[in-house]
């Protein structure tokens, strides 16, 4: 937190909007890799940037103060940290040692009783010589005092203590002399490194205010040069924010880099969560999804299930009875192999981990795990993941086991005999996919086996699951449906409803049949939300797992999953609901959610990043819930990229097939491949929704509509015409 004090007043506030505001209008604005504040008050122009490098662990706060007033001005610049360097604060701040350098000045901090990060040193140093410090939290706050107005800053000066055995925290002073209309910036560091010496030459490095420059401005080029490889210009401004920078932004720096954020404080690797975000990445950073492909393989067992999550650097994690998990590796490395073109991935090599199976009764285990000395192809350990995954119970369908997706639903085959629909259908999609690999090994007999299997697992779920108007979510342990219209609670789920559709694997009648039961049940125009399932879980003396003790209509519990409701309008695209699956991801836009001062109350949340659920139950109806840290904006920028405006790219070839509003009368996007930049212009005279009549490059038509891509750096022109 940052505060400021006026020497000749004593008035204190903040230049943000919390912990101490003033009477006076805030201007926040967000971007990638940065933040920036501006507030008038107190006879100051007042602007904070905070943004964070790309090549360093740092957090860096630029002030830039402004004298509006005819008289020099002392101003207080404090900036405070309260340290965690674990868990929670509560249970690290005992072990926490604090430590002030004088040449370069900063204040350290470590906590050796980490053992994963004994000897990382995380520090705090300003641009200018400090004018006073302390290390103590409770001088800075004061006994029974508060972040709006601390004891220290109503007193002149901090005692700069620093040791050991106190309640930690960091807190630099640093005094501003503003002659009238004068001008001044000042900055303050924040970061870690792994040693002690590292965290010094951080610190003396960002004391040159150079470059503090060029760490800004490399930020500002590395965003730029990912978010713009794929720029759309569309009809519609709220679509464009969210594909050109905000989806794939999150997805990025939240999901795959952080792996954090305010309602999941974690850091952790979730096998089947980056795996499916890297496939927002196969346009924009192929090598990265490469990479974590490899990644994930490693955390894979010899018998071919997986760490459910795992915990870098250790590589700790939980070994459990979650049946879909493994199914992702050959699902993503197959979409990656047909994206891409780099059959060279199938070949690359890493290790299985070790350990003994799950005792009866155990349904995890956490712990650290061995590698296996020998190492394997990665098409290995996808084809270990399907043998493990092709489960099958009484009604042939795939065994749910400790959850399969939706982890809340933990109990419901916690015995080994409940079986999922789900599953099933997710199954038959990545054996057809997994056959395609095959295939492009010559490996023709598997390949049939897959299919054949796959035919074998929609029959199953034809004959068993269907349920009337829909397909049941999945059977208990016990042989009772769940998803059925016989149940009292959770009668219909969406995900076994559009998997039927997404995996090219229902009967077509059926899965039409089951899509307009999603709409008729599960889609709350007037509220513009789209249910995971309906009604929620509340009083049945069943036990499905942890998800019934979510409050009914938050989060998985019958709220809106924003990640299902995706899923949810692509199946109606894929059905040709064009104009519906249109109006559903408007839904999901949080632009839309905030582009009044009602609907911003109402919705609570940023409107520039998807939220994980929005509730669907009164008094918060439509309030949203866990933002940032959620897949849904992997698959949100897949659907408005690959799905509305129908980007299909295959290794060097390239198709555009758009599905798009009937009122659109076309759209443009750059799509930059290596060096070369091709530019797309999307004309739509005849207002249709899809169909593409014609494709020229640079001029030239091309019969077969397919636009071979060259890195040779040129600038290409191609123009669609929709009809």
């Amino acid at each position: 937190m940052l505060y400021l004090r006026d020497e000749e007043t004593a008035i204190i506030w903040s230049p943000t909007p919390q912990p101490a505001p003033a009477q006076a209008p805030y201007l926040v604005r967000h971007g990638a890799g940065y933040t920036i504040f501006e507030h008038h008050s107190h006879g100051l122009c007042q602007r904070l940037r905070v943004f964070s490098p790309e090549d360093a662990p740092l957090k860096i706060l630029q002030i830039n103060l402004e004298n509006t007033w005819d008289r020099a001005r002392r101003i207080t610049a404090t900036y405070y940290v309260e340290w965690v360097l674990g868990v929670s604060r509560e249970s690290s701040q005992q072990y926490l040692i604090p430590e002030f350098n004088s040449d370069p000045q900063a204040l350290l901090v470590r906590n050796p009783n980490n053992t994963e990060f004994s000897k990382r040193v995380a520090f705090v140093s300003a641009s200018n010589p400090l004018h006073g410090l302390t290390a103590d939290r409770t001088e800075f706050l004061g006994r029974l005092g508060s972040l709006e107005e601390p004891a220290a800053l109503k007193r002149i000066g901090l005692a700069g203590t620093v040791e050991a055995g106190l309640d930690p925290c960091a807190a630099l002073q640093l005094h501003i002399d503003l002659q009238p209309g004068a001008s001044k910036q000042i900055y303050f560091v924040m970061g870690q490194a792994e040693d002690r010496d590292a965290a010094l030459a951080l610190v003396r490095h960002y004391q040159n205010p150079q470059q503090i420059q060029t760490a800004w401005e490399a930020n500002n080029q590395f965003w730029n040069d990912i978010l713009g490889t794929v720029q759309v210009h569309t009809p519609e401004p709220a679509f464009d924010l969210l594909i050109n920078r905000w989806l794939l932004y999150q997805t990025l720096a939240c999901r795959i880099w952080g792996r954090t954020a305010f309602y999941q404080s974690s850091g952790a690797y979730g096998f089947r969560d980056q795996l499916q975000d890297v496939l927002a990445l196969l346009h924009t950073a192929p090598q990265l999804a490469r990479e974590h492909l490899l990644r994930a393989a490693r955390h894979q067992f010899e018998t071919g299930d997986v760490l459910h999550w795992w915990h870098p650097p250790s590589g700790r994690g939980v070994r459990t009875r979650i049946s879909d998990d493994m199914l992702w590796l050959p699902y993503v490395t197959a979409e990656y192999v047909s994206l891409t073109g780099d059959d060279t991935v199938l070949t690359e090599k890493v290790p299985f981990r070790r350990a003994s199976l799950l005792e009866p009764g155990q349904d995890e285990r956490y712990g650290q795990y061995p590698e296996t000395s020998a190492t394997y192809t990665l098409f290995e350990h996808c084809r270990r993941a399907l043998i493990k995954g092709m489960t099958s119970g009484l009604h042939n369908l795939p065994l749910m086991g400790g959850g399969d997706w939706n982890d809340g639903m933990n109990r419901v085959g916690i015995d080994g005999r409940g079986e999922s629909t789900w599953l099933g259908w997710f199954l038959y999609r990545t054996l057809n996919l997994f056959a395609d690999l095959c295939e492009r090994r010559g490996q023709d007999e598997p390949a049939a086996d897959y299919r054949q299997r796959a035919s074998d697992l929609a029959q199953a779920i034809e004959h068993s699951a269907w349920d009337g108007e829909w397909y049941l979510r999945a059977f208990y342990d016990d042989g009772s449906p769940l998803g059925s219209s016989e149940n009292q609670e959770c009668q219909i789920d969406s995900i076994a409803q559009s998997w039927g559709v997404l995996s090219g694997g229902g009967n077509p009648q059926r899965a039409a049949q089951a899509m307009q039961s999603v709409s008729e049940h599960l889609v709350q125009h007037s509220q513009q939300l789209a249910l995971l399932f309906t009604p929620p879980f509340d009083k049945t003396l069943r036990d499905p797992g942890y998800i019934k003790g979510y409050p009914p209509g938050v989060r998985e519990n019958g709220g809106q999953y924003t990640h299902a409701a995706v899923w949810s309008a692509w199946a109606f695209l894929e059905l040709g609901r064009f104009e519906e699956s249109f109006e559903l991801f408007r839904f999901l836009n949080p632009i839309l959610h905030a582009d009044t001062l009602d609907k911003a109350t109402l919705y609570r949340v940023e409107p520039y990043v998807v939220a994980a659920d929005v509730y669907s139950v009164s008094p918060y109806t439509g309030q949203g819930g866990w933002t940032w840290y959620t897949g849904s904006s992997s698959w949100m920028y897949r659907l408005g990229l690959e799905g509305f405006l129908g980007l299909k790219k295959r290794g060097d070839w390239f198709e555009v097939d758009p599905r798009i509003p009937r009122d659109w009368p076309g759209f443009r996007f750059t799509y930059r491949f290596g060096p070369s930049i091709y530019e797309f212009q999307v004309q739509n005279p005849d207002r249709v929704n899809q169909g593409v009549q014609q494709v020229s490059l640079n001029g030239r038509v091309l019969p077969e509509k397919e636009i071979p891509l060259s890195q040779d750096g040129g600038i290409y022109m191609v123009i669609i015409l929709m009809g």
